[in-house]
């Protein structure tokens, strides 16, 4: 596989060329967006981590927004992952979840004693997996229960951003109308993929995935939370 590089760059660095050129990607993948509804999404967010090949063509990226949040009386902050998407072509390559772990690490340097969250919204069973990858406890899991307080803080910054679109009942995001779903030549699981027990868990969880119904999910970014490659990532991160 060729190797990829990522760089993380603030996304009011990016030029139109740029935007257009991440919606064509993302665009093949996924349906029921279009380039206005993209760059309004765009427009909200912070960072982008960039994958281009060798020729500098992008392959990949994620969209994420930094800010901070008041809950059981102690302020905290939050990294958001908005869009993501790979080549297929590159599926595999840990050039992303590298840089994501060190953006993470920056984060978290600036200001260590302040809680920080990862939350995200999942609509494919191939990001939900990232998180066994990334960290030792996460929610929610068929591993374990989601303690009550954690749920009660994924309820907060659920409703925050997504208000009524926020099933509380169902620990989903059901938007109205789609906000982007994978296309259906992408959206079907092999059976021998559903019976492995994250994925069998995550369709459990969001049967409503495949017309963009997404699962809510939340875990700590720190270091007696991450394993071993993430951990070593954000480590170097902290460190500079």
């Amino acid at each position: 596989m060729e190797r990829l590089s990522a760089e993380i760059r603030p996304v009011t660095s990016l030029s139109n060329n740029d935007v257009h050129d991440m919606f064509e990607l993302y665009d093949a993948y996924y349906d029921a967006s279009d380039i206005q509804c993209f760059e309004h999404d765009m427009g909200k967010k912070d960072y982008v981590v960039l994958l281009k090949d060798q020729e500098g063509v992008f392959r990949g990226f994620s969209t994420l927004a930094v800010y901070e949040f008041d809950f059981d009386n102690r302020e905290r902050r939050v990294l958001y992952s908005g869009d993501t998407i790979i080549h297929h072509e590159f599926w595999g390559s840990q050039a992303l979840p590298l840089a994501w772990c060190q953006m993470a690490g920056k984060l978290k340097a600036e200001v260590p004693d302040k809680p920080l969250y990862w939350f995200l919204i999942v609509k494919g069973h191939r990001t939900y997996r990232y998180l066994s990858i990334f960290a030792k406890r996460f929610y929610p899991t068929w591993r374990y229960e989601t303690p009550a307080e954690t749920q009660a803080m994924i309820d907060h910054l659920a409703r925050q951003k997504f208000g009524d679109d926020y099933k509380h009942d169902k620990g989903v995001v059901q938007f109205k109308q789609s906000r982007g779903h994978l296309r259906k030549n992408w959206v079907e699981i092999p059976e021998y993929m559903r019976k492995k027990p994250d994925v069998r868990y995550f369709l459990q969880r969001n049967p409503g995935h495949a017309r963009g119904d997404e699962l809510v999910c939340l875990t700590e970014l720190c270091q007696g939370n991450l394993r071993s490659h993430a951990l070593r990532a954000f480590r170097e991160a902290l460190r500079q």
